[in-house]
């Protein structure tokens, strides 16, 4: 019989499998998207008051998570300690969790791109009392109120003759606290915006026209998708007034950038593939230039999967908004290119949606501005960030930009649509 190789043993001795069985245990939830970071630490060079480099944090702060959670981003942090051995303060081998949660805090307020709205603390095995009322007291922790779910992969396997039982943990035990980062931001400000029901643009004029007449131009699938969807009773200049907690408490907002719009009033998405593929090849090359390829592979993506049918579900009872620069450039693009249904769609839409401020969040406009990471893409999604609402996009492009700097964003992709003059 052979022996282990002493590598291996040495390798699994030096793991501590509980811990990640919790952290696989996490990820698994529905609630929890956008993971940006896994079981990494935050390297930062915080300064002290007078401007020197402090070394507190120079190692950088281990965060098991990063991700967003009820459309937040949070740090969580795992525990698989037995409750017994979680000390508070510090011992000659063991830091203590006080310090360990003021190095995270501080490197959370110090970090811009990805700080944390709140930092999640997860004990797999439960949490002493006393360390419980001190993490009340001195950080104002309170219980996340969320259900975890049991995953169940229990199996048996017979291995060369020996018989290894897997189970799944319940966490029926697992303490979950959560620790405020910072209060959010003032209210949005109003500002004069372009995009003023009363602006002088083709896409504005067609908003006068009769609602019988749009009811019959626009599609059944387009008008039904909309009527699922709550209707913002708010003006910009309402938001001066209005606390962005209050607003924010329905958590039931989406951010729509341009391609989005374009995808929702498109004559693909609204019963012209049949027409299109109709159509002689020769012309449609003519009127599409180098981009017949791409919009007959979205005629095709439209075929086997209807937008409108797509998006159903996800835009139901939710509020829509729009900042300022995505309202004029959908305008203009739509006056462009845009056939009379399309702009007659547009028109509707926009009479469906919250214009809002550019008001990028602090930690999307941190990031450095790059080929990959436009500004006029930071304004649009940093505005959703800032909202707490996730950005309805099909720039996959950005994205995967956005995800590479570990910043966790909350974005929900769609296949893209073009005009095509219906």
């Amino acid at each position: 019989m052979k022996s282990s190789p002493p590598v291996l043993s040495l390798s699994l001795s030096c793991v501590n499998i509980g811990h990640i069985e919790a952290v696989v245990h996490i990820l698994q939830q529905p609630f929890i998207t956008g993971v940006s970071r896994v079981c990494k630490p935050i390297f930062l060079s915080p300064t002290t008051k007078n401007g020197q480099k402090s070394d507190s944090c120079s190692k950088g702060v281990h965060v098991d998570i990063v991700c967003t959670l009820n459309r937040n981003p949070v740090w969580i942090l795992v525990s698989d300690r037995n409750p017994k051995y979680i000390l508070w303060n510090q011992s000659k081998k063991y830091k203590g969790l006080k310090f360990r949660i003021e190095q995270i805090l501080i490197a959370a307020k110090s970090s811009i791109a990805l700080k944390p709205s709140s930092i999640i603390l997860f004990f797999s095995n439960g949490l002493g009392s006393l360390v419980y009322e001190k993490l009340k007291e001195e950080f104002g922790a309170a219980e996340l109120g969320l259900e975890f779910s049991v995953f169940d992969f229990d199996f048996t396997e017979d291995s060369e003759g020996e018989w290894i039982n897997v189970l799944a943990r319940t966490y029926q035990e697992a303490c979950i606290l959560e620790i405020k980062v910072y209060e959010i931001r003032h209210a949005v400000k109003a500002e004069a915006s372009e995009c003023d029901a009363k602006g002088s643009s083709p896409v504005a004029a067609e908003a006068e026209v009769s609602e019988d007449h749009m009811e019959r131009n626009m599609g059944f699938s387009f008008c039904f998708l909309l009527s699922r969807m709550e209707v913002c009773l708010l003006h910009v200049k309402d938001a001066e007034r209005t606390k962005l907690q209050n607003l924010l408490g329905g958590g039931d907002f989406i951010n729509f950038d341009t391609t989005a719009l374009i995808a929702l009033i498109s004559g693909i998405s609204n019963g012209a593939t049949k027409k299109l593929l109709a159509t002689p090849e020769g012309e449609l090359r003519q009127r599409f230039k180098g981009n017949y390829e791409f919009v007959i592979g979205q005629v095709m993506s439209e075929i086997q999967n209807p937008m409108h049918m797509e998006l159903g579900s996800i835009l139901s009872g939710k509020r829509g908004i729009i900042c300022g620069s995505v309202c004029s450039e959908f305008k203009d693009l739509v006056a462009m290119c845009g056939g009379s249904n399309e702009k007659l769609r547009a028109a509707y839409l926009l009479r469906k949606l919250m214009v809002v401020p550019d008001c990028p969040s602090d930690r999307m406009m941190s990031l450095p501005t790059t080929r990959k990471l436009a500004l006029k893409n930071k304004l649009v999604f940093g505005t959703g960030d800032y909202w707490h609402a996730p950005t309805l996009t099909a720039n996959m492009a950005f994205v995967r930009a956005i995800s590479q700097t570990g910043m966790s964003l909350f974005t929900i992709v769609h296949k893209p649509r073009a005009l095509t003059g219906d």
